[in-house]
């Protein structure tokens, strides 16, 4: 039997969602959790991975349990995992689906997003960027609507990431003006690249400095070039919103 397991976590304690070999991950505590509760190793798949220190206010993962154990309750499960993991995780809920869904492959599109401040605020340091710069959002708004117009977006994925493809269908991104000081960049597509939407929040954020201009970004969106791209922001403000299936 399959199950979709939908959780959030703050990534700050982690080297990201996927198992690393001398580093904690997401992934890890999860296995070891639910191998704890169901008496069996249990391998659990994330919807994708997600950068060391990144959070996630909505992760979806699937596990497959061959040998079921009698009288399983999941909503009893959810609520055993959350007294057993730590703190920085929180399952919401765990379901049983087809047999063919999977939690990466089957996921039609995913939405991040990037928060920022431009006050200093101690209530929203942990997990936003204080900026002390002037910024001309209007033109960031003007930017990003050419990420809706390409495919490509080598120009914004880490050098030598193991990726077959750079191609992203990107179906929406935008500034959102969340309070007085408070903004985020919000972008969804059908994937994502390693560091991609940093990368792009570092051009952005240089065009709404006045460092570039708008034809300077779609310029660098074509050069499919990393060196060409900005500064790849701090992870700590990064957000994986939700996942659509």
């Amino acid at each position: 039997m399959r199950y979709f397991i939908t959780l959030a976590f703050d990534g700050s304690p982690y080297h990201g969602w996927q198992r690393q070999p001398d580093a904690l991950s997401v992934q890890e505590e999860m296995e070891r959790g639910l191998a704890t509760l169901l008496r069996q190793p249990v391998s659990v798949v994330g919807a994708g991975r997600t950068d060391a220190g990144v959070n996630a206010r909505k992760m979806v993962a699937h596990f497959d349990l061959p040998d079921e154990p009698a009288n399983l309750d999941l909503v009893q499960l959810a609520y055993r995992l959350n007294h057993l993991l730590p703190p920085a995780i929180y399952i919401h809920n765990v379901e049983p689906v087809a047999p063919e869904m999977h939690a990466r492959f089957s996921a039609k599109e995913r939405t991040y997003r990037y928060y920022i401040h431009t006050r200093r605020d101690p209530f929203l340091t942990s997990f936003s960027l204080e900026m002390h710069y002037r910024l001309d959002f209007n033109k960031m708004n003007e930017a990003a609507i050419l990420l809706l117009k390409h495919d490509d977006f080598g120009a914004f994925c880490k050098a030598h990431s193991d990726v077959k493809t750079t191609l992203c269908n990107v179906s929406q991104a935008q500034w959102l003006r969340l309070s007085g000081h408070s903004y985020c960049f919000e972008i969804r597509a059908n994937r994502f690249l390693r560091n991609m939407v940093r990368a792009i929040v570092g051009t952005l954020i240089d065009v709404g400095r006045g460092r570039l201009s708008i034809e300077d970004f779609k310029a660098i969106i074509a050069s499919g070039k990393r060196t060409e791209a900005r500064e790849s922001m701090p992870a700590h403000a990064l957000f994986l919103e939700d996942i659509t299936y």
